[in-house]
């Protein structure tokens, strides 16, 4: 009983999303799925913080900082094209602001935050495999640097797949390369934010839910039409 309260949001994640791939891929009731996107995020935004070891001000005044700031880059980039480049978000992702939905700063949070548990995670089974003696510096490091790669790798398998679903559309239907600049800019700056804040990334289900989400839109993208 206890393994299973202790793996239940590891559950309820691997559920959601198997049933949504499945639900989207293989029965008539697509846009269902496709239209309970928020839903899932939201739930997921929730499992992430119950599961979190040490849920303190610092882990909470992260989210808040990475929020504003995935919320306020967006809308540059929504209004004027100088970040990311000339796209528009659809009516999936529910309410606005200046034309970025609210869900946009929960889901900067979540694959920054993922990404950077997901390196965590790595370097603690290479230090531990491998007897390594890794400082702080470099530590850190990796944690901006690897982690605002793999955010951005994360953005390269979602993007065709939030075309196809109607989150939001690129002028022209092309994905310039600037989006993933600006993706790997702005993450590694909050990365940088969550090292000076000291913020503990030990969260194992963050880094399951970074694998499971990668998996899900990596599906998604090699079989929906």
């Amino acid at each position: 009983m206890f393994y299973f309260k202790k793996n239940f949001p590891l559950f309820l994640a691997l559920l959601f999303h198997l049933t949504g791939v499945l639900g989207i891929l293989l029965t008539p009731y697509k846009d269902w799925f496709v239209n309970n996107t928020p839903i899932v995020l939201l739930t997921m935004f929730l499992l992430l913080t119950k599961s979190h070891i040490r849920q303190s001000k610092k882990y909470f005044a992260f989210f808040i900082m990475t929020f504003f700031i995935g919320m306020i880059t967006e809308m540059i980039g929504v209004n004027t094209g100088l970040l990311f480049g000339h796209y528009a978000y659809g009516d999936v992702l529910g309410p606005k602001l200046y034309g970025v939905p609210f869900l946009i700063g929960f889901n900067w949070f979540i694959i920054v935050f993922c990404a950077s548990a997901f390196v965590n995670q790595c370097i603690v089974l290479l230090k531990r495999k491998y007897h390594l003696n890794i400082g702080a510096t470099s530590i850190a490091i990796c944690v901006v640097i690897g982690g605002a790669a793999i955010a951005t790798c994360f953005d390269i398998i979602l993007e065709p797949v939030a075309v196809k679903l109607n989150f939001w559309t690129w002028a022209n239907g092309q994905i310039p390369m600037l989006n993933y600049i600006c993706w790997f800019i702005i993450s590694a700056f909050l990365l940088m934010i969550s090292v000076f804040l000291k913020i503990v990334h030990t969260n194992k289900f963050a880094t399951n839910l970074f694998i499971i989400e990668a998996l899900f839109f990596l599906a998604l993208n090699i079989f929906l039409k």
